[in-house]
């Protein structure tokens, strides 16, 4: 059963991590040089990073499960933990902080595109903290993907 559960955690790092590699440096920098309506594709990108959100944390609620009944007490002190839970509060603070004010902003900005807008520079303010706060995430999920066979070592 502990290769199975194993295996599990494999898949659903692969399929976080994967999934925001896969959305944030292929799908929406696509959507941005494939559609002309600037705005459907601010909207298309918000349901992809909002659908990998929530992916990510329900993969980040089965790792982190899987690693406390792995290791017990003594998860607090391996290093592979505190980098699933660093991610995941990095994609809560993403879904839940972020996205809903960068939403919100767009509705106060209507009839207007937010980008054409007084409120440009706020939207372009949180779009950059979203953005830095997404490659750090990234790149906290490259790490754990290329540590994840010594990561998971009794």
């Amino acid at each position: 059963m502990r290769k199975l559960f194993e295996a599990l955690y494999h898949v659903l790092l692969t399929l976080w991590v994967g999934g925001l590699w896969a959305i944030g440096y292929l799908a929406v920098p696509v959507l941005f040089a494939s559609l002309d309506d600037r705005q459907l594709a601010g909207i298309v990108a918000g349901k992809l990073f909002a659908l990998i959100g929530w992916i990510g944390l329900a993969c980040a609620a089965y790792l982190l499960l899987f690693l406390a009944w792995r290791w017990r007490r003594v998860v607090f002190g391996r290093a592979v933990w505190w980098l699933v839970l660093g991610m995941a509060v990095l994609t809560a603070v993403g879904l839940f902080g972020i996205q809903p004010l960068m939403v919100q902003l767009k509705a106060d900005a209507w009839p207007y595109d937010v980008m054409e807008s007084a409120l440009r520079g706020r939207f372009a303010a949180w779009h950059g903290v979203s953005s830095a706060l997404y490659l750090l995430q990234s790149l906290l999920g490259l790490w754990l993907v290329g540590w994840s066979g010594r990561g998971l070592r009794d």
